[in-house]
């Protein structure tokens, strides 16, 4: 089954740069584009029915729909309207999509995202990539000797759906990824002899870690050899290290654990550090 790009609209600026991002990846990979709002019948509007309210959403996403068929001519576009939550809307159509695009509002020329509870939670439900664009993005951000970020941490299998999803963009793009690796130094209870061991054998914990990174790198590297890789390893703390090294991405990778916690689903620090603060569109992609 051919998963579509899906983007969720409302009308807003940064919905309608999201679904601009969304069609042009959508083009580049090949794959069609999917268009999803969700509204809720509004009893206070005096004088608007349910069928009233309804035409002005359908003829709203059919404007948008037109205007990005005017811009991608071969591109397959399909809409829906969701008598729905946002939430729930959202999330369900993320289910069966390649990726999920919403829009976020930026709040200052330095900061990046305003993350909202809809944003978030449907980040935090989806099993699915969903990537945040910023009102304003444009495609020359997009242009050549910008850098696919991507943030890998732990073993080869911790990071593998955010490397896939780098390597794939990139290859969609003709970029180059930049995978980013933190590290910070262990207390010292952490120490055991087996830890101290593999640190000897690997000369010490920076040469550990930037072993790590390279053998988690080597199967994408074989699966994608024309997407050019730069290794970067850093002391410090994770979200710190990865907004440094995307000043000039033209999109940021981040991962974040799909598993459920006592307290319901989570984004996970990294990643929400990175969606308020990150300059350009932010792809959060969960992994088991």
């Amino acid at each position: 089954m051919t998963r579509p790009i899906t983007a969720g609209v409302d009308g807003t600026g940064e919905s309608l740069a999201a679904l601009d991002w969304a069609a042009r990846e959508a083009v580049r990979r090949k794959l069609p584009l999917r268009v999803v709002h969700a509204w809720r019948y509004e009893e206070s509007l005096a004088g608007a029915d349910r069928d009233t309210q309804h035409g002005w959403v359908s003829r709203g996403v059919a404007d948008a729909v037109h205007a990005v068929r005017g811009r991608h001519p071969g591109l397959t576009v399909t809409a829906d309207v969701a008598e729905d939550g946002a939430v729930e809307a959202l999330a369900g159509a993320a289910a069966d999509a390649e990726m999920l695009v919403l829009g976020s509002r930026g709040h200052g020329p330095v900061l990046g995202f305003l993350l909202g509870s809809v944003g978030r939670q449907v980040i935090a439900e989806t099993r699915r990539p969903v990537v945040l664009v910023r009102a304003g993005d444009r495609p020359p951000a997009e242009a050549a000797g910008r850098d696919v970020v991507v943030g890998q941490h732990g073993g080869p299998g911790d990071s593998a759906e955010a490397l896939c999803f780098a390597f794939e963009t990139a290859a969609a793009r003709g970029a180059a990824v930049r995978a980013v690796r933190a590290w910070e130094l262990p207390p010292v209870f952490a120490y055991s002899p087996g830890s101290l061991k593999l640190l000897d054998d690997a000369g010490g914990l920076e040469p550990h870690e930037k072993r790590a990174l390279a053998e988690a790198l080597a199967p994408w590297r074989e699966r994608f050899p024309q997407v050019p890789v730069a290794e970067h390893v850093e002391m410090g703390s994770a979200g710190q290290v990865l907004l440094a090294a995307a000043g000039r991405a033209q999109l940021v990778v981040v991962g974040r654990r799909a598993h459920r916690t006592a307290v319901g689903a989570r984004i996970g620090s990294v990643a929400h550090g990175v969606l308020h603060h990150a300059r350009c569109p932010v792809a959060v992609v969960p992994h088991a």
